[in-house]
């Protein structure tokens, strides 16, 4: 869920997942750690993922960063980042989804209805396990770090001038 005072501000990182299902959860995860140390102008929050409620989720921000776990098959813990307002994005990586479509279709969805941000920021951690009350896999979280160095880097090359 976003805090209330999202709609001020220009950046957002959105965390994706379940903490429910082992590696799914790393997204919520990071959002956490992150909304710790959030810079002023950043607004910081939860989503389940589903796709129609992405777009309304980052409506009137400058800079989105989703942070989501992915299953590519690639070895468990890889970063991958993507500059999703100028790339499509996978749609492999976000198969495993249960809604009705994914972050990748949420996206190109909204480039098509000429609603993504201008800056807009996806990224994937290979996840190990999935399963329903699992824990978060040792790959995933020794990738959580730089992971949130990443992000940290990406919020400081957007952040606003004051």
């Amino acid at each position: 869920m976003a805090n209330e005072s999202q709609a001020d501000k220009r950046a957002l990182v959105l965390g994706v997942g379940n903490e429910y299902r082992g590696d799914d959860a790393v997204g919520i995860l990071l959002c956490r750690r992150l909304a710790e140390q959030a810079p002023p102008h950043l607004a910081v929050a939860e989503h389940n993922g589903e796709g129609a409620a992405l777009l309304e989720a980052w409506l009137g921000a400058e800079l989105v960063i989703v942070i989501d776990a992915v299953q590519s098959g690639a070895p468990a813990g890889k970063i991958f980042r993507f500059d999703a307002a100028v790339q499509a994005i996978p749609s492999q990586f976000f198969h495993y989804s249960t809604h009705a479509f994914s972050l990748a279709e949420a996206i190109e969805l909204g480039r098509t209805l000429h609603r993504l941000p201008r800056h807009l920021i996806v990224y994937g951690i290979e996840g190990e396990n999935f399963t329903a009350g699992a824990p978060l896999s040792a790959a995933v979280a020794q990738a959580m770090p730089e992971v949130l160095a990443q992000v940290m880097r990406d919020l400081r090359m957007f952040a606003p001038v004051e």
